[in-house]
């Protein structure tokens, strides 16, 4: 999944309101932010697998470390222990560690069983990848609710705060879809490399926060 974690972070701003933008992104993405670095590290290991549908081109072959649901339980912990020691924000370090787990709910919805419970433990998936227009229509449908939610929860403080919105909507939609019909990467490299992008989407995320307020009660 890609845009729907991004719907995420975007939707848990209603219930953590005090909580940047930046950090729900980043809580939303925290497993996907994690994969890349360890890929690069020879940690984890994927490979590239020719296919007609473009959500298969990846097999994921060992990711216990960023993927598996003992994992995520453990950094969605990790995530909430160490904003709460920075903020004393309960509500919002609550809300981050749900915002964490979440990514690998939502992996499971559509991959192949390829997602660990624990390391070297059995596997899970729904396999909704196998399905691209339902995936896509799924994640749409996501990402649509996530921004909706977002623009009733705060409001611009600026024309910056307003059109950065849609600016990170677009573009965010445009990846996705250019995504969804793109040919098989060259190597895993590219692969990783590419995946540390959204490193750069969680400092848009807070750029845009520091645009906008949440409307007093």
């Amino acid at each position: 999944m890609f845009i729907g974690h991004f719907a995420v972070g975007l939707a848990a701003k209603r219930a953590a309101p005090r909580t940047s933008l930046g950090t729900l992104t980043l809580a939303a993405l925290f497993l996907d932010a994690l994969w890349p670095i360890f890929l690069l590290l020879g940690i984890e290991r994927a490979e590239i697998r020719p296919s007609t549908n473009s959500f298969l081109l990846l097999d994921f072959t060992y990711y216990p470390f960023s993927h598996s649901l003992l994992m995520a339980l453990v950094w969605a912990a990790l995530f909430s222990i160490v904003y709460f020691a920075r903020t004393k924000y309960r509500a919002g370090a609550l809300v981050c560690g749900v915002v964490v787990l979440s990514h690998w709910i939502l992996d499971l919805i559509v991959h192949r069983p390829d997602l660990p419970l624990w390391p070297a433990g059995p596997k899970a998936g729904l396999g909704l990848w196998n399905h691209p227009g339902a995936t896509m229509i799924l994640e749409t449908l996501m990402f649509i609710a996530g921004i909706w939610i977002y623009e009733r929860t705060t409001r611009p403080k600026n024309m910056v705060g307003r059109a950065s919105v849609w600016a990170y909507a677009i573009v965010l939609m445009g990846l996705y879809l250019g995504d969804a019909t793109s040919p098989p990467p060259p190597n895993i490299s590219v692969v990783a490399w590419m995946g540390l992008i959204g490193w750069l989407f969680v400092l848009w995320a807070l750029w845009i926060d520091n645009n906008r307020e949440v409307p007093p009660l």
